[in-house]
């Protein structure tokens, strides 16, 4: 009597869950409709041409390019992906969005950490601007115009074409969309000498929430302010950035020196101290991460640098501030050098190159390797999943934790940490010039990355709950009060906006990113969308004193 209760009572579950799902496709079904002939309404042009639903048959594939991270290509996808071609078939987008009560995803191409812009938990719209990258480069101005959806690869492809003496101070993966990296702030190999990514604009093109679009005479200055760091798509959509180039030599240097973490903890808290106060021509990054074979396993450390100059003015500084490198001038003009005679086997290597064979070298690629790299958009085939989170350091980490650390890289298989020394004129560019806040007091910044292949429920959970035990065993040596974090490794972790989008719970995470300028950010969100329609999981909410 009981089971056959039960089967009846789990017959009507999944007669009413069935109901409900058909409910939701109905009303997607009807929002489709509706959208497409506001669109049809208010667009001057052809819309059809630009939007995508699940049954177009590049939805997928537009989709799958935009997930740098596929954790979630089985979560909620977007009821259409709109991918303009021109500034002018935004604003019905947004318009449309609005009267439909539609949520709107913003993509620009980048890596999106935790895939906000192309999944939620509402019906959405995902705009991908990627068909927007066009890039005009003024050298005798010193300046560049870049449309938000150009890749990094695409605006260094740009410069190079043009120029070897000009650069751009950009990150490190060249797959990222410009709208997004520098919107955050946008780390890089060339921040010590010239700034971040953000520091280097100098105006841009925002269609804001009634469709206006605005460049920095016709915006508040305010907003202007917001959008260098602040994340520009809690307050509009950002079209195009212009950007300082920054002079480089026709000659600049990079290498690589291998070392394993035990027995040279000594030599990682000598760079904890000392990199950040280097000069700022060059930049030594470390990252961590697991080597050797099954039957000996350990823990690399890997010293990154570039040095803007030759070989000839680089090794001497070496000698003086880091003699265990031992690299010498033949190093970086003969294949890389593997000595295993004795163990731990010695591994580097070194190249002169142009400043855009940096670019490629620190991509993994090599430096002579061919531009067109720069410009690649194909899907890779074998997918790597990740989960990623990050941490300011403000004092060297004792060597007890570094012990911490190598034992727990031993307990997993694709762990890294990527860390990249601050200083130099970042140490001279106030924290509230921009919104990103961490400058002069910060020795470095910690990327944390675990990767793995097999997206199944008990792979990924187990991934995860590495991570976040890590990050939590870290929290003795980082910056404190708060514990602050890097908008592009955004984390959910940190908390979410509920339905509310209370500033008060939203200061939890949002001081983390911004420390005392996420007030101002929310003030500025107040003045430009007021009733919140560029929303997400952590946009700006709008100021509110009572909440």
């Amino acid at each position: 009597m009981f089971l056959k209760r039960k089967r009846k009572i789990m017959g009507n579950l999944q007669i009413l869950s069935l109901l409900i799902f058909s409910f939701f496709l109905s009303k997607c079904y009807s929002k489709q409709e509706d959208f497409v002939q506001c669109l049809s309404k208010y667009s001057k042009t052809n819309v059809t041409h630009n939007i995508y639903t699940p049954k177009s048959p590049t939805y997928s594939s537009i989709l799958e390019y935009a997930q740098k991270n596929p954790r979630w290509m089985n979560s909620s996808h977007p009821i259409f992906i709109v991918s303009p071609t021109k500034e002018s078939q935004i604003k019905p987008v947004i318009r449309c969005a609005k009267k439909l009560g539609l949520q709107m995803k913003i993509k620009s191409g980048g890596h999106d950490y935790e895939g906000i812009s192309f999944r939620s938990k509402t019906p959405f719209v995902m705009l991908d601007l990627s068909n927007l990258n066009k890039i005009k480069i003024d050298l005798n101005e010193g300046t560049v115009w870049v449309q938000a959806g150009a890749t990094l690869g695409q605006l260094y492809y740009a410069i190079a074409k043009k120029s070897n003496v000009h650069g751009f101070a950009g990150g490190v993966c060249f797959s990222i969309g410009t709208g997004g990296i520098i919107s955050g702030g946008g780390l890089g190999t060339l921040m010590r000498k010239f700034g971040l990514a953000a520091d280097n604009v100098v105006d841009a093109r925002v269609i804001d929430v009634n469709g206006k679009i605005l460049n920095k005479n016709k915006m508040n200055e305010d907003l202007f302010w917001a959008i260098r760091g602040g994340g520009g798509a809690s307050f509009g959509v950002i079209l195009a950035w212009k950007l300082k180039l920054v002079p480089v030599p026709e000659k600049v240097t990079v290498f690589n020196v291998y070392k394993r973490l035990e027995g040279n903890h000594n030599l990682l808290t000598k760079w904890e101290s000392t990199a950040h106060q280097l000069p700022d021509k060059l930049l030594i990054r470390v990252i961590i991460q697991n080597d050797g074979t099954e039957n000996d396993k350990y823990v690399e450390v890997i010293f990154q640098s570039l040095y803007l100059g030759p070989v000839d003015e680089l090794i001497p500084l070496l000698k003086e501030k880091f003699p265990e490198f031992d690299l010498d001038k033949k190093d970086c003009f003969q294949e890389p050098v593997v000595d295993c005679s004795n163990r731990p086997c010695i591994k580097k290597e070194c190249r002169e190159s142009s400043w855009i064979g940096s670019v490629l070298y620190f991509y993994g690629r090599r430096t002579n390797e061919s531009l067109e790299v720069l410009l690649e958009k194909s899907i890779p085939t074998q997918k790597n999943y990740f989960k990623a989170t990050s941490d300011f350091v403000k004092t060297p980490v004792p060597e007890s934790g570094w012990e911490m650390v190598e034992k727990m890289f031993l307990e997993e298989e694709r762990p890294q940490m990527i860390m990249e020394p601050l200083g130099g004129i970042l140490d001279e560019i106030s924290e509230s010039e921009i919104p990103f806040p961490h400058r002069k007091g910060n020795l470095y910044n910690i990327q944390y990355l675990v990767n793995w292949g097999d997206n199944s429920e008990s792979i990924s959970s187990q991934k995860i709950r590495w991570m976040r035990k890590l990050y939590k065993k870290m929290e003795p040596y980082v910056a404190k009060s708060p514990r602050s974090a890097y908008l592009n490794y955004r984390d959910l972790d940190f908390g979410t906006n509920s339905e509310d989008y209370s500033y008060s719970k939203a200061k939890k995470w949002g001081e983390k990113y911004y420390s005392g300028n996420f007030e101002r950010l929310a003030k500025v969100k107040s003045e430009v969308d007021p009733k919140n329609f560029f929303r997400y999981e952590q946009s700006i909410p709008p100021y509110h004193t009572d909440s």
